[in-house]
């Protein structure tokens, strides 16, 4: 890996990691339509980089962290079966769930939910007024859902948005549950992989880190707020419909 796979490979997660079309997935393509070499350095930068983009978040998101304690309680509840079940499945996962034609059917197949979950939720109402009014059972639920993003190509915010939307929430706040437990679900799964790995990098190889992780900081303030924009607009059928285009592209042609 070069300096300028870092910068793309960073822009990329930046602007995906809060999209419902999967930032990992994304990386995965990008670096074998690269030829990137499928080292075990490459699938942990594809992880590590995710901090930059999380800690955009947390910048963003500090006043609503210091606001209400019951924020970190439902964090915690949302938190647990990701760390429970990445702990279990972390090697399995990385040795043979990080593989582009997995990537491209999950991207294909979660399109197809996210344009039909869209339709279906036309009339939805919210059931909960304010984010923290969100029971203990739900914030477990979503955590629940957001585990199935532990398989590259299905989005840790599409699994966690629409989980929320299902337990009450409206898009909006289902969105900045999404925001707010990436902080402690990408730190955890970062710092897990680096004390796994870290003890094989060279200095160059943790400057690709640093460099991917600045490049992804910038690139996630931005997304995050255009993305608010786009959901409000278009809704999240316009992420289903680019999740097949791709998904079906990269198998015609690059597969």
């Amino acid at each position: 890996m070069n300096i300028f796979s870092a910068i793309l490979l960073g822009l990329i997660e930046g602007v995906t990691e809060f999209l419902p079309i999967s930032s990992t997935g994304h990386m995965i393509l990008v670096s074998d339509i690269l030829k990137l070499p499928n080292t075990d350095f490459l699938k942990s930068f594809e992880i590590a980089i995710q901090v930059g983009a999380i800690f955009a978040i947390i910048v963003m998101y500090t006043p609503r962290f210091l606001k209400n304690i019951r924020v970190y309680q439902l964090l915690l509840f949302a938190f647990l079966p990701a760390t429970i079940i990445g702990f279990l499945f972390y090697d399995f996962i990385k040795t043979y769930l990080f593989n582009p034609a997995i990537v491209s059917a999950t991207l294909i197949t979660g399109g197809v939910f996210l344009v039909y979950f869209d339709r279906k939720i036309k009339n939805h109402s919210e059931k909960i007024e304010k984010l923290e009014e969100i029971s203990s059972k739900d914030a477990f639920i979503i955590g629940l859902s957001q585990t199935l993003a532990m398989i590259p190509g299905v989005s840790r915010a599409a699994a966690t948005i629409t989980g929320g939307v299902l337990r009450g929430l409206s898009k909006k706040q289902a969105m900045e549950f999404s925001f707010l437990l990436a902080v402690p679900t990408m730190l955890a799964a970062t710092g897990y992989d680096l004390i796994k790995t870290s003890s094989n990098y060279s200095t160059y190889e943790f400057g690709l880190l640093g460099m991917g992780s600045i490049v992804s900081f910038v690139s996630a303030w931005i997304a995050v707020r255009l993305f608010i924009k786009i959901i409000d607009k278009h809704g999240l059928a316009f992420f289903g419909y680019y999740r097949i285009i791709l998904g079906v592209v990269y198998l015609l042609y690059f597969q």
